[in-house]
């Protein structure tokens, strides 16, 4: 039997049971490209009140709020798929699903990994997607409202580089959903494990690790480590320094450090700890009953 259609018919299975998986990055979407046209309508008006010899301030007026509007589309997949992976296995063994799906011939390690594909590839392509789409509405908007006020479009297509970010959202997609997966992992893990209140379990023993070595050694090693798991990807991928104040903007393919990223230590011991949690996740998932 070809182990893709499972595979594939499970991670369809997903999408079909949980519809926040498309629902809210759409949602987001729209509430994006609202908010960004309302604002862009004045973009002649905020022009014409920069001064010419402050090039900068113009060029954030005008390229900021497109190459912006992707954040808060992308933010919601690595939201959603945390949520996802805390609630896809308990959930179904809280509405006795489980029995239903164990009877078919899908393998629990299949049924766990198409799991697995929802924060990592489906969650990704969709914020991809959607950000695309919101850059080109958000452009050939702010097109019109320049050529119909008089000032022009053309400053605004050359110093946007779209065909320069399209690649550079791929890279912070990619990279994030690496550095984030043994956050799901680990998700996927309780979800399997706990009989009730999963994200206090899933929160919980954290903190309680960070407060003893707290009241026993006066360090704070290990909640930095948790610090370093939720901003590690910008720091290792971007070269960036986390530091209060700092803007953020990404918009060159100079300000990637792939080989950077890729040679990190925190990047592969937290693959090999993804792994670990999803090995456990299969063997959980393997002798869990209905709650």
């Amino acid at each position: 039997m070809n182990t893709a259609r499972p595979m594939a018919w499970s991670v369809r299975r997903e999408i079909w049971e949980n519809r926040s998986i498309y629902l809210a990055p759409l949602i987001v979407t729209a509430v994006v490209l609202f908010a960004t046209m309302i604002s862009t309508v004045t973009l002649p008006r905020k022009l014409r009140s920069l001064p010419p010899l402050e090039p900068a301030k113009q060029h954030a007026a005008m390229v900021r709020p497109v190459s912006l509007a992707p954040a808060p589309i992308m933010l919601t997949a690595i939201l959603v798929g945390f949520f996802y992976s805390l609630d896809a296995l308990y959930g179904e063994r809280r509405d006795r699903a489980i029995l239903f799906w164990k009877s078919l011939p899908v393998s629990n390690a299949t049924t766990v990994l198409s799991k697995v594909a929802i924060p990592a590839m489906v969650l990704p392509g969709i914020a991809l997607v959607l950000s695309v789409i919101t850059q080109l509405i958000l452009l050939f908007e702010s097109t019109l409202i320049l050529l119909g006020s008089g000032l022009g479009a053309g400053r605004l297509w050359s110093e946007f580089r779209f065909f320069e970010g399209l690649p550079i959202m791929v890279y912070g997609l990619a990279i994030h959903t690496l550095w984030f997966l043994p956050i799901n992992a680990w998700l996927l893990l309780i979800s399997a494990w706990a009989r009730r209140a999963t994200l206090l379990w899933a929160v919980l023993p954290l903190l309680a690790i960070g407060a003893v070595e707290k009241i026993l050694f006066n360090t704070t090693y290990f909640m930095s480590m948790l610090r370093y798991r939720f901003m590690g990807a910008m720091i290792e991928g971007f070269g960036m320094k986390m530091l209060p104040g700092h803007s953020g903007d990404i918009e060159r393919l100079s300000q990637l450090t792939p080989i950077r990223f890729l040679g990190s230590a925190g990047l592969w011991t937290g693959l090999i700890f993804a792994a670990m949690f999803i090995a456990a996740a299969i063997r959980l998932r393997r002798n869990r009953e209905p709650i």
